[in-house]
């Protein structure tokens, strides 16, 4: 299957660059599959598009502020992008600037990191010195990862905005963007239509951002993620979908946990880690209803809502979007795929 067919021309104008100051005032593209029916919504009326019967399922991880920079004694810029910590004091970071394996740098006053190795997969351990921990010195000095294809300075405001309302788990370096437009209110009104919202936790990775490199997508590795499914939520779901109940993903890192833990008819509870690359001819069989966000090209998200849509169906959908005005990327607007 050619990358080139997940291709298409999004102009720089379409990629929001700034949240919504109302999370919840964000456009909502309707998608039938069935009838192939489009039709243009506010997210806050998401409550009523569903179904009282159905299982809204959540991402609740937290985005940690994993970008670090730093200033070599030369002048060097060097930037640190931590992606998970494997031991006290020590974690696996990609490295953007010219440095070394044995390297020091100092962070900030009694605060020095090493660069120790460089693995196969061009990532680097690194070793923090000094009295804080890990968790702290993100903290203190670190900053919120936001997209690449944001193209402004991070700003405080970001550590909150970049997170959905419901987060809890630490250890994310991208936020489940399609999460963003909840509000507490929303929350509550969805609650009270007797929808039942459940819990999962992805901590997403950095290869959410990369795009697919490889001519054919089935040569693409999928970025592994740590997950974890509660027995509670896995019970609930399988009972739901033994009782014709819907279950509505909230973003694309709920479906691939959800889809990548399903096993023998039924979802497995537990954690660990998951790398399942969803693309089109995949058959669905934990998700009946998405919620995401629009994708940028040859991004595995888009491959996956390709799947979810049949790739036609998201074409016409995804022009029926640059047409209108949605805006595209982690602070844009939202589809509900049913």
């Amino acid at each position: 299957m050619d990358i080139t067919e997940f291709d298409y021309d999004l102009p720089e104008s379409a990629i929001a660059q700034e949240p919504l100051p109302k999370r919840d005032e964000a456009k909502l593209l309707i998608l039938e599959r069935q009838s192939g029916a489009l039709r243009s919504g506010i997210f806050r009326d998401l409550p009523d598009l569903l179904s009282a019967n159905d299982l809204l399922v959540l991402n609740d991880t937290r985005v940690i502020p994993a970008r670090l920079r730093l200033k070599k004694t030369s002048g060097g810029k060097v930037e640190i992008f931590v992606l998970q910590e494997i031991g006290p004091g020590r974690v696996e970071a990609l490295v953007r600037g010219r440095i070394k394996e044995g390297q020091k740098l100092l962070l900030a006053q009694g605060v020095e990191l090493e660069i120790e190795q460089k693995t196969a997969e061009g990532k680097y351990q690194i070793t923090f010195r000094g009295n804080l921990s890990v968790k702290e010195i993100l903290s203190r000095f670190g900053e919120i990862p936001l997209p690449p294809y944001i193209k402004r300075p991070v700003r405080p405001e970001d550590r909150e905005y970049y997170q959905t309302v419901y987060s809890s788990q630490e250890g994310a370096v991208a936020a489940p963007t399609a999460g963003l437009h909840f509000t507490p209110d929303l929350m509550n009104r969805t609650k009270e239509r007797g929808i039942t919202i459940l819990s999962l936790t992805l901590h997403v990775g950095w290869g959410t951002f990369r795009t697919i490199q490889s001519a054919d997508i089935t040569q693409h590795q999928m970025e592994a993620e740590f997950f974890e499914i509660s027995p509670e939520t896995a019970h609930t779901i399988n009972n739901g979908k033994e009782n014709s109940r819907r279950v509505t993903a909230v973003g694309t890192t709920s479906v691939r946990t959800l889809e990548g833990n399903f096993r023998n008819k039924g979802l497995i509870a537990g954690s660990g880690w998951v790398n399942t690359f969803i693309y089109p001819g995949y058959r669905f069989q934990v998700v009946d209803v998405l919620i995401t966000n629009f994708h940028l090209p040859r991004t595995t998200t888009l491959l996956m809502t390709a799947a979810f849509t049949g790739t036609e169906l998201l074409r016409k959908a995804y022009d029926f979007a640059l047409r209108n005005g949605f805006r595209f990327g982690s602070y844009g607007d939202a589809m509900l795929i049913i």
